[in-house]
């Protein structure tokens, strides 16, 4: 399988840094509509990624959820080294395949432990099956 002709490319993916506020990346994923993000450190290295659950329950853990308190602590704080593991730019077409039936998206990282892009089950859906892919049409709308 060539990994890299399905896979979106890192320019395109929406990533958050290990140092950004709890507060920014709970707003950047809203304004994607995403469930969970990877997370990289400053040199790209991919640390983990970060889900909805687990904004949840840092939110719980701390009683409240006030916008300011959530600045002074980060992504990094939260997020799980072990949700959403990757695989490398060599993987095999079952290791993507059993890593896609795990999670919505596999990360591929470079030898360098580096992110170079995602692998969507769409993208794998319709590599493995031949199939153009159709466009997604947004149903969540900013309010």
């Amino acid at each position: 399988m060539n990994i890299a002709r399905i896979m979106v490319p890192k320019a395109l993916t929406v990533c958050l840094r290990a140092d950004t506020s709890i507060r920014r990346g709970g707003e950047i994923m809203r304004a994607q509509s995403y469930t969970a993000i990877p997370v990289l450190d400053g040199d790209g290295k991919f640390l983990g990624c970060v889900n909805d659950r687990d904004f949840l329950r840092y939110i719980m853990t701390q009683g409240h959820s006030d916008p300011n308190e959530h600045e002074t602590h980060t992504v990094g704080e939260i997020m799980r080294r072990d949700f959403c593991p990757p695989v490398s730019m060599t993987a095999s077409e079952d290791e993507v395949i059993d890593a896609a039936l795990r999670q919505n998206f596999v990360p591929v990282v470079d030898d360098r432990g580096a992110l170079c892009g995602i692998v969507t089950r769409r993208m794998l859906i319709a590599e493995l099956t031949g199939r153009e892919i159709p466009p997604i049409e947004n149903e969540f709308t900013e309010e």
